[in-house]
């Protein structure tokens, strides 16, 4: 059987060596949990230089309303003024289907570039199908700053940043390896919760599978930081970070020993049983645009589409 070299994920792993040997600065990150999303959001910064991520940040969303407020979002920005950051980025991992960014709204309050994974086109020309967008969505990823691929860098100050295209949950999802710091979005979950659903359109769960295994070969000290925690079994609190090690050894979907065919039986069987996201609809139509609602009509309003199947 031949092996093939993954030269940027052996990147990755360089990086988090260097970091813990001392020959690269420890990014500092704060977290911003959202309950009624369950999303954790990040700031990352270099401690040096104060140059700032942000990471999958939340705009606060009510839907019998329709009304949007900025609680969540004004929150990091007070803590970026009170630290005296400077954000360059505002990341996402993936066009979310549980919330909706607010990366717009920091843009405008921060400044820094909008960056997601260039599989986003693919987001973007399967759901503008399902929701019969018209030519005004244009499907090529211009509504974000910059596209990342597979082993692009970015740096953080002076903390470099690899991103990993790791896709399964949604085909465009990355993870960003800031320093020791390893941000899955979706892609993991903490070990006692598993791993995320893989039935959206374009989702594969063995994609899921090899991403995960791929992540699974950072080095242990790794730092993970998941995007979502919704309390497992037996557990009271809200948590949203671990180690590489304890997914390795102790994810209970994708801990070391379980096969390909196992995983996907389980996560295709698991699939079937949840019900969508309660914010699906308005988080995919607002994400896939970088956070932006849909252009407004002739008199002035924003609406969000609902698509219906008939029998």
């Amino acid at each position: 059987m031949i092996m093939h070299q993954d030269i940027n994920l052996e990147r990755a792993a360089a990086q988090v060596q260097a970091v813990l040997q001392g020959k690269i600065r420890t990014p500092h990150v704060k977290a911003f949990f959202d309950e009624p999303t369950f999303t954790a959001s990040y700031v990352v910064h270099d401690p040096a230089t104060k140059v700032a991520a942000i990471i999958d940040s939340v705009l606060d969303f009510d839907q019998p309303s329709g009304r949007t407020s900025f609680d969540s979002a004004d929150a990091m920005i007070a803590y970026v003024e009170e630290e005296g950051l400077r954000v360059e980025w505002l990341l996402e991992t993936h066009a979310h289907a549980d919330h909706l960014s607010a990366a717009p709204y920091l843009q405008e309050k921060l400044g820094g570039k909008l960056v997601i994974g260039a599989e986003i086109v693919t987001v973007q020309n399967v759901f503008g199908k399902i929701f019969n967008e018209g030519t005004r969505f244009t499907r090529d990823g211009s509504q974000f700053d910059r596209l990342l691929v597979d082993g692009d860098k970015l740096m953080i100050g002076e903390i470099p940043l690899i991103a990993l295209h790791v896709p399964g949950h949604t085909p465009a999802d990355m993870a960003y390896i800031i320093g020791d710091a390893v941000f899955t979005g979706d892609t993991m979950f903490m070990p006692d919760y598993g791993s995320a659903r893989a039935d959206f359109p374009g989702g594969d769960a063995r994609q899921l599978y090899r991403s995960v295994r791929r992540l699974m070969k950072l080095p242990d000290q790794s730092r993970v930081f998941l995007c979502h925690d919704y309390k497992a079994p037996n557990r009271d609190e809200y948590v949203w970070e671990t180690t590489m090690l304890a997914e390795r050894t102790g994810n209970v979907h994708v801990h070391e020993g379980v096969s390909e065919e196992d995983f996907v039986e389980m996560r295709t069987q698991r699939d079937a049983t949840l019900s969508m996201p309660k914010l699906i609809l308005p988080s995919i139509q607002v994400n896939m645009r970088g956070g932006r609602m849909p252009e407004p009509e002739e008199n002035g309003v924003s609406y969000l589409k609902l698509p219906l199947n008939q029998l």
